[in-house]
């Protein structure tokens, strides 16, 4: 029979709810909120709003899709962040509430470490990493080398200190008159593009850290430097820019995660979080891989991206150690543990 958890995401934009048997998961459900992109980014107040429309909607299909009932759930798991306070208090109001009501425990969760422990859900593969592991993590939000002992003890070794590579993206798509998201929009402009057409300088940050701030603005400058002698630059060159830029971010990324696996004598080495789901850094680090005799773990699509997948798989671990939580905690915005540490 094994353990029926029930998992809840709601840390940004997407709803998710998730049924879990053990390390297997029963179902998966996404609700999206498209009425983000009419403002280029998220707006929190209007998060909040779509999360309580389309919570018990979502918990109910994931409940019917895994052909359980609600009486069988051993535990039911919830983010407690980082994220969007409004979010966040949605969703985590709601486990509490089901939680009590149903006599079970409740378990929190902690987003960015939900993201590395999605490699360990069952597949057809049935591969998972072995531990010590670095696991890249990008996200809209996040960028982080981050070195996994075991399932909850996690040591970050290097991180961004101002923008996220999920930004970048973002940016880089809105300067050019594109949507939101930006990282779909760039990767399908770059395929028909030379992403050696425009090199973009990369910067020179020390250890294990990233930037991204700088890249931003030198793709802007760059493209208002060449709109001064042809106004239709960017719907000429909309492919290449985005190629590059594209090919670029990646490098920054991958080359940092090289220096670390070096540094750390790693060979497994793994990537997460909604970036992870970019082709180029796919292709890229299975290059990689085969170069320095890595043992790549790339996670499926649909644990890529923000999903209680991932909320489920880690509260199992949690509840075999029996990590519940109370119902007195409050969500947090931004770790507020030591920066080198992930809780």
């Amino acid at each position: 029979m094994g353990l029926y958890i029930l998992g809840i995401e709601s840390s940004c934009d997407d709803t998710s709810a998730a049924v879990s048997n053990d390390t297997h998961i029963l179902a998966n459900t996404v609700a999206n909120q498209d009425i983000h992109r009419n403002f280029g980014g998220v707006v929190p107040e209007l998060a909040s709003r779509a999360h309580q429309q389309n919570i018990i909607p979502v918990i109910e299909h994931a409940l019917k899709q895994a052909n359980i009932s609600k009486n069988q759930l051993h535990a039911i798991a919830f983010t407690r962040g980082p994220g969007l306070l409004g979010s966040l208090l949605v969703g985590g109001s709601f486990a509490k509430s089901m939680a009590l009501a149903l006599g079970i425990p409740i378990i929190e969760v902690d987003h960015m470490q939900a993201h590395i422990l999605a490699h360990f859900i069952s597949n057809e593969k049935k591969t998972v990493p072995l531990f010590p592991f670095l696991c890249l993590t990008v996200s809209g939000g996040h960028t982080q080398i981050v070195k996994v002992n075991d399932h909850f003890d996690m040591e970050i070794l290097g991180q961004t200190i101002d923008d996220a590579a999920g930004e970048a993206f973002d940016k880089a798509s809105k300067i050019m008159g594109e949507t939101y998201p930006g990282g779909p929009v760039i990767q399908r402009l770059s395929q028909k593009g030379n992403s050696d057409a425009i090199r973009f300088p990369k910067p020179d940050i020390p250890d294990l850290n990233f930037s991204f701030s700088g890249l931003k603005t030198s793709f802007l400058y760059h493209i208002r430097d060449q709109l001064k002698s042809n106004p239709h630059y960017v719907e000429e060159n909309k492919n290449d820019l985005a190629a590059s830029i594209q090919k670029t971010i990646v490098e920054i990324l991958t080359e940092k995660l090289k220096q670390a696996a070096q540094l750390h004598n790693i060979d497994q080495i793994a990537i997460a979080g909604g970036v992870s789901a970019n082709a180029a850094l796919r292709d890229k680090l299975k290059e990689l891989g085969k170069k320095h005799q890595w043992d790549v773990f790339i996670p499926r699509f649909e644990y890529t991206t923000d999903n209680a997948a991932m909320i489920a798989i880690t509260a199992y671990f949690k509840y075999l150690k029996k990590d519940y939580s109370s119902l007195k905690v409050a969500p947090y915005t931004r770790h507020k543990s030591h920066p080198r540490e992930m809780k």
